[in-house]
């Protein structure tokens, strides 16, 4: 036999035996890849991309204790949302909250956490982020100012939007817990509503009754409190 076929025989069939395992691993990777995917987006809610309440709660509590002191919660309302949807029509209320979602996301930076409270109807953002001491101030108002930009709907229109803000930091509330830091930025945001300030929780917001990490009468509350 020629020396030249001699090797080129094993070579052959030792590239129809790689491309012949290949192509199943191919296909079992795509097969992964998509269902990483769909989990990826049953996680996340279409409109604004924020995670669901199931998902973010477990990560923002694994982010509290690896962040520690300089981890801060917050809560973010939208100030009067319905009127966005009475006045303008629901496209204009989806584009307001797409904009506001992506406005918290970009403030709390590729490693911070943002959530939609309420479900698909919520007007709620809870965000976990990475935040010093001595720059939670500044940061509070770069992130008001942020939201208080007006909002292009599409069609040339322009809505005004004001969010009411509330932060809580484990050093300010003395503890770690998620539905603790939670509860307080809740009730932060409620002290501040309508101000156009972002108020920091101190240990009084903590001792606000609640119902799974909200105020007690807040939207989806009331369920939630007669089952108990």
């Amino acid at each position: 036999m020629d020396p030249v076929t001699r090797v080129a025989t094993p070579l052959g069939q030792r590239a129809l035996l790689i491309t012949t395992f290949a192509v199943p691993l191919t296909g079992w990777t795509v097969h992964a890849v998509a269902l990483h995917r769909q989990l990826a987006d049953s996680q996340r809610d279409k409109l604004t991309g924020a995670l669901r309440r199931e998902s973010f709660e477990p990560r923002v509590q694994r982010f509290i204790h690896r962040h520690r002191d300089q981890a801060m919660v917050l809560v973010c309302d939208i100030d009067h949302f319905k009127q966005f949807n009475d006045r303008h029509g629901h496209a204009v209320g989806d584009r307001v909250l797409a904009v506001t979602a992506s406005r918290i996301s970009r403030w709390a930076g590729s490693r911070g956490i943002v959530g939609r409270l309420g479900g698909d109807g919520g007007d709620e953002f809870l965000v976990a982020t990475q935040v010093p001491a001595d720059r939670r101030a500044p940061l509070l108002q770069q992130l008001m100012q942020t939201l208080s930009e007006p909002i292009e709907t599409g069609d040339g229109l322009l809505v005004d939007v004001a969010v009411s803000v509330g932060a809580a930091t484990p050093d300010a509330i003395g503890t770690r817990d998620r539905s603790a830091l939670m509860r307080a930025a809740d009730a932060a945001m409620f002290h501040g509503k309508h101000t156009g300030i972002a108020i920091q929780a101190g240990p009084e917001h903590a001792h606000t009754q609640s119902v799974n990490g909200r105020r007690a009468g807040r939207i989806g509350t009331h369920t939630l409190a007669s089952a108990a």
